[in-house]
């Protein structure tokens, strides 16, 4: 392949994962709005789902670029609607740990279906070799922001 050819590829690629992350950003503010939430207060419920066992303010911050009271804000509605539930670090009480409830993981699991019924009918339409290579590269994206995740 010819270094134009590799270049046109990389724009269009490049184009059409711009184009992906825009409409994945209104996408997931409908979600939240369907939910009752902002788009940031379903980023911050996300993250805590997602976390192995909890989270600390700061590292939502650090993920989200959110300031220290804005995320302050963030937890207190979602606490409020318990959602996720704060708690002093038993070993460090300066620390806080944010962990999701319940509430919160059935909230997460009824935007979760909905993904899913639209996720299955854009896979239905490709072999499962080609679904390999989706994931593939799906798993190399997110590895590389995951990497980008981490300030220094």
């Amino acid at each position: 392949m010819s270094t134009g050819e590799t270049n046109s590829e990389l724009t269009h690629f490049a184009a059409r994962a711009a184009r992906l992350r825009t409409h994945t950003v209104l996408r997931h503010a409908r979600d939240a709005a369907l939910e009752g939430l902002s788009a940031t207060e379903l980023q911050a419920l996300e993250l805590a789902g997602q976390a192995a066992d909890f989270l600390t303010p700061g590292r939502i911050g650090q993920l989200t670029g959110l300031s220290t009271g804005a995320v302050t804000g963030v937890l207190d509605r979602l606490e409020k609607a318990g959602l996720v539930l704060r708690e002093r670090d038993r070993a460090d009480r300066r620390k806080v740990l944010v962990t999701i409830t319940g509430a919160g993981r059935e909230r997460l699991d009824a935007i979760s279906g909905r993904e899913l019924a639209r996720l299955a009918e854009v896979l239905a339409e490709f072999t499962s070799a080609e679904r390999k290579v989706l994931g593939r590269y799906q798993f190399a994206m997110l590895e590389a922001l995951r990497e980008n995740a981490h300030p220094a």
